[in-house]
């Protein structure tokens, strides 16, 4: 028995009762259509039937998003069955015991049919029907249309939903994370009003089998009443018709209830406040038009006949609502300041305060780009920028300086340049409210606009009318807004010029970041073993030829274990690139085994070797063999990029460090790597051979 009991609580422990409690609501709601019930047990479920609408309406009405009430279809769908299980039971009831008088149903059927209708059955019979066309006329077809004509432009608006989360997430405005839950939205979103509309047939269904049921218990009741029963006709009218209004309108009230709480939630707009606030604060913000509102319903009581001092009544609270709201709207407004001349001051002393620093990033705009950059407006690339700034330090491995913008009169309208440490390094034009649809080489068709450059890569582009977006989309042009073409400029330059973003102050903040998590492997580098200055070089060399430094731990053990042996910047650069192997191979080659390279002829290979066999730092090529490389090294990596593939140089270690600097200038996208950098795990194809034939 100990056993037993040991494993029962077990069970009830492990059992969830809340996964329980949907079965168990069904199986009453079936039960209550097979099995009979007390008239007592009709009353506490009729009352439990209004409490749970009465909730519904307060929980749609205190909704601030739509979604948030995601599983109102499944609750409409449960108390439709509720009400036809509830009409079933009492109808069963009513049958069998309204001979016996107007309480044989219950104390809520009596008080729904005598109180409520004043024990008129022709009274009863008219608000019942009054409450079903209300109920189904009206409100669940207003409701179900609202929620069809909903799911049907939500479904259509999911592709450009979803292109805009690729943008932001693109842009770096948000997260992977949030740009998976607004996705998830979208979805719950379109099938959220894709069930409401399927959901209010029920409740139509619903009113229609209450009129059928009203007839039939109507008859019914007249046939046993006066042939089983052998009453009076006039008296078993009065008995069953009165059961059966009272049965119809506390099963009908609760409907128009939950129909009126469908209705609010599919045409409300999503807001951060809830229907009442924004009823108040929409409806009753505006003195002028409460107080026209009240001279109109003044004029209309001073017209002989109307109830005037009901009119009169409610116009004087209407004027008197109107002007209190006015006078607060004059205490709200502070009176004009009067502002003191300020005094002459005689020419200041040149100081140091005189010398401004220069900004490290600078954004400068014409007149008209100024909204997307004002705080006041909500610019949208303020956003972006910032976007941008927190998507590098995440990929790239440091935070780079704030971008100050301002605006200059001096630049055309439109034009906008990018300025690092006071030096121009970009500069464009976007055209605020238009789209750049961007030619990423194969599209179908061509468009009318203003023909332009893409200023990041220098594609071919057409700025183009809002209106003209669905066209470029289906041509296969990439189109973004003026904001966007900024961002992205913007980005582009950073990621190019990181090598300079990286000053000796951003070095020692990411050492200072990085010793919360290794605090004494930071303290014995820097400065113990190797300078500021020196690491500081090697972050900008990797950072110079694209590689991320987001794998600090490994570059700094990396660094400390070869530090002691030599200060040179590019021995170590060399040691970390081949500990960085892996990532360096993950970053140009992602997901893929097979690397496909580029490589030099062992002739051409040879002659190089032998020209850095000196050891010189300013190792010089013959005038004829430099040429000759730099333009079939140029032509390689074109072929390369039209494949889709990566521009990558892979030569002997020796000669890596040299070809990189040799080449980036003519050959700005090449990456060279030494067959030391390669992992073992990747397979080495070669796609085009330098200096010889491929």
């Amino acid at each position: 028995m100990a056993a037993s009991s040991v494993g029962m609580q077990d069970f009830l422990a492990r059992l969830n009762v809340s996964q329980l409690a949907a079965p168990v609501l069904i199986m009453m709601i079936l039960a209550m259509m097979v099995l009979p019930l007390p008239a007592f047990a009709l009353d506490v479920f009729f009352t439990f039937n209004i409490a749970i609408s009465v909730m519904v309406l307060l929980v749609a009405v205190n909704t601030q998003k739509t979604l948030d009430f995601s599983v109102f279809p499944t609750v409409l769908l449960v108390t439709t069955l509720l009400r036809l299980s509830l009409n079933v039971a009492s109808t069963r009831i009513v049958m069998l015991e309204g001979h016996n008088g107007p309480d044989a149903a219950g104390k809520v059927i009596e008080a729904f049919g005598h109180f409520m209708v004043g024990g008129n059955f022709a009274v009863g019979i008219l608000v019942f029907l009054i409450l079903v066309v209300i109920n189904f006329v009206v409100i669940t077809k207003g409701a179900g249309r609202v929620a069809e004509v909903s799911a049907r432009f939500t479904l259509d608006a999911m592709p450009g939903k979803q292109m805009a989360i690729d943008a932001d997430l693109n842009a770096g405005l948000i997260g992977e994370e949030d740009a998976r839950r607004r996705r998830s939205e979208i979805s719950r979103e379109a099938e959220f009003f894709g069930s409401m509309d399927g959901a209010s047939k029920f409740v139509r269904g619903d009113a229609i089998a209450g009129i059928i049921i009203m007839l039939l218990n109507v008859v019914g009741g007249l046939i046993v009443g006066v042939l089983q029963h052998n009453m009076e006709l006039a008296q078993a009218a009065k008995n069953y018709t009165l059961l059966t209004i009272g049965d119809g309108l506390v099963a009908q009230i609760p409907g128009l209830i939950i129909s009126i709480a469908a209705g609010m939630v599919v045409t409300r707009v999503s807001d951060d406040r809830d229907i009442g606030q924004q009823v108040l604060v929409q409806m009753f913000r505006s003195a002028k038009v409460i107080g026209i509102t009240a001279g109109i319903i003044g004029i209309l009581g001073l017209i002989p006949g109307m109830p005037n001092l009901v009119f009169l009544g409610l116009a004087s609270g209407m004027g008197w609502i109107s002007w209190r709201m006015m006078e607060k709207e004059k205490r709200i407004v502070e009176a004009p300041v009067k502002v003191a001349p300020a005094p002459v001051q005689e020419a200041m002393e040149a100081s140091w305060g005189d010398v401004a620093p220069l900004d490290v990033l600078g954004l400068e705009v014409g007149y008209r780009l100024i909204p997307l950059v004002d705080k006041s407006q909500d610019g949208e690339l303020l956003r972006r920028i910032r976007g941008i700034r927190k998507k590098f330090a995440q990929e790239v491995g440091f935070l780079v300086s704030p971008v100050h913008i301002r605006d200059n009169l001096e630049l055309k309208p439109n034009a906008y340049r990018i300025l690092l440490k006071g030096v121009e390094v970009g500069q464009g034009e976007a055209l605020a409210g238009q789209l750049m649809a961007i030619n990423p080489g194969r599209v179908a068709g061509t468009l009318n606009g203003t023909a332009t450059k893409d200023p990041a890569f220098g594609l071919p582009a057409v700025w183009i009318d809002a209106g003209q977006r669905e066209q470029a989309q289906a041509y296969g042009y990439t189109v973004v807004d003026a904001s966007t073409v900024v961002a992205t400029h913007l980005n582009h330059l950073i990621l190019t010029h990181a090598g300079e973003l990286l000053g000796r102050q951003e070095v020692q903040q990411l050492l200072d970041h990085l010793a919360k998590d290794i605090p004494k492997l930071v303290e014995d580098l820097v400065p113990k073993v190797l300078p500021l200055g020196t690491l500081q070089k090697v972050l900008q060399s990797m950072l110079e030829e694209g590689v991320h430094i987001r794998d600090m731990r490994t570059i700094i053990e990396t660094v400390a274990d070869h530090a002691a042996r030599t200060q040179n910047a590019d021995d170590l650069v060399s040691q970390v690139r081949i500990a960085l192997g892996r990532a360096i191979a993950q970053q140009l080659f992602p997901g893929n085994t097979e690397m496909q390279v580029m490589s030099l002829d062992p002739t051409l290979e040879r002659l190089l070797s032998q020209a850095v066999a000196g050891g010189s730092e300013n190792t010089s090529f013959e005038p004829g063999l430099a040429d000759t490389l730099l333009r079939e090294t140029a032509s390689a990596a074109g072929r390369q990029e039209a494949l889709g593939l990566p521009a990558v140089l892979l030569v002997p270690a020796s000669l890596r460090l040299l070809l990189s600097r040799f080449l980036r200038r003519t050959v700005p996208q090449l990456k060279v790597l030494s067959h030391n950098e390669v992992p073992e795990t990747r397979i080495i194809k070669v796609t085009s051979i330098i200096g010889g034939r491929a």
